[in-house]
């Protein structure tokens, strides 16, 4: 399971960086939850994933992760990425550390992003 995944990882990175929120929200469980930062509302099930990620949609977006930085343990996963993400004249860069927790079927059952207003860095593009 811990190759399945890392693989889903990559590709969750690679979708917020550059994919359609649909396709985001086909890799989490129907009845997921995202907290994203921690301690913000929870968000549960397809439907308010999908209005959570379609934020990002239109924006001009790229994301960053190294694979040597995905920890795997059982069937939950760590990982630092950034996020940059360009509007209205700025570049706005954001790195959080992602907690996901997977079923059976290798779906993400659970994503808490841990950052804060300090870890967003604003400045012109």
């Amino acid at each position: 399971m811990t190759k399945q995944i890392r693989d889903v990882v990559e590709q969750y990175v690679k979708l917020v960086g550059t994919g359609p929120t649909e396709d985001i929200v086909q890799l989490y469980a129907p009845d997921a939850t995202v907290e994203d930062p921690v301690g913000t509302p929870v968000k549960r099930g397809h439907a308010a994933i999908r209005e959570f990620y379609e934020v990002i949609a239109a924006l001009d977006r790229e994301t960053q992760l190294r694979p040597e930085d995905i920890r795997i343990a059982g069937n939950q996963a760590a990982f630092p990425f950034t996020l940059v993400t360009k509007a209205g004249g700025q570049r706005f860069t954001l790195s959080p550390i992602d907690v996901m927790e997977f079923d059976a079927e290798g779906r993400i059952t659970t994503m808490r992003a841990f950052w804060g207003q300090e870890d967003m860095r604003a400045e012109p593009e």
